[in-house]
């Protein structure tokens, strides 16, 4: 375990935290590894709603501590980091982002992978891929147009271009924008809300928005059985039975 990573689980929720703000929150391949067990653990547990990440300080993530990594030589398909984009990008549990400050680089990439994001007013969002000899990684070749057209992808990966959290919610990057003294607030309230659904629901709910376009017919059967999946469940049949009493 990194002790730049806090984790803590309360109320069916794992929060991670981000706990290197001398260091602006910057990656280092240790911090990938807990972040990796973090979320692994999580979804292996049928008790926890949802994942949420946050970042300690007034900076969410500075990116990849570059330094760190020239340290640990060359870069191999089984490192840290491609551990995690693969487990982030794959998991089954809901997860939550808390930004405020900055999100550089990965400290953006890694949002796309995120079901709920909620960014402080005056966030600043940059992916400086190009700029640095690089190109763009954790699928945000593939992801960014998906959420906000070619065009505006190319601005923020070709031009690096930094945007505002109001920009990128206006480019489906984000779902809220809220005032810095009320971030907290925000991600308790949802991640209340979260907390008191069925997460077995949640999960299937989520395995369904994550799987590849394909022919109508063909997700109508896929949703149809993971719909008498849950539906046989015990506590599906004690929520619909709770409703019917009501009306």
């Amino acid at each position: 375990m990194s002790e730049h990573v806090i984790v803590t689980e309360a109320n069916k929720i794992l929060t991670v935290q981000l706990n290197r703000p001398e260091k602006r929150n910057a990656l280092t391949q240790a911090m990938y590894a807990t972040m990796t067990q973090a979320l692994q653990d999580a979804n292996a547990r049928d008790d926890i709603a949802a994942v949420v990440f946050s970042g300690a300080g007034d900076l969410f993530c500075a990116g990849n501590d570059l330094g760190d990594f020239l340290r640990h030589g060359e870069l191999k398909p089984d490192s840290p980091v491609f551990q995690f984009l693969q487990t982030i990008s794959t998991v089954d549990v809901t997860v939550v982002a808390a930004v405020q400050g900055a999100a550089v680089g990965i400290g953006t990439t890694l949002l796309l992978h995120c079901d709920l994001v909620y960014a402080a007013e005056g966030t600043k969002f940059v992916m400086p891929f190009v700029d640095m000899g690089l190109v763009p990684e954790a699928a945000s070749s593939q992801l960014l147009p998906a959420l906000c057209g070619h065009l505006k992808a190319a601005e923020l990966l070709l031009l690096a271009e930094t945007i505002d959290a109001q920009k990128a919610y206006e480019f489906n990057m984000v779902n809220q924008v809220v005032p810095a003294s009320e971030l907290a607030a925000t991600i308790a309230d949802v991640s209340a809300r979260l907390a008191a659904k069925p997460v077995r629901s949640l999960r299937l709910s989520k395995k369904l928005m994550k799987v590849q376009p394909e022919a109508v017919p063909a997700r109508i059967q896929r949703e149809l059985k993971y719909f008498l999946t849950v539906l046989a469940s015990a506590e599906t049949q004690q929520i619909i039975a709770a409703k019917a009493q009501r009306k």
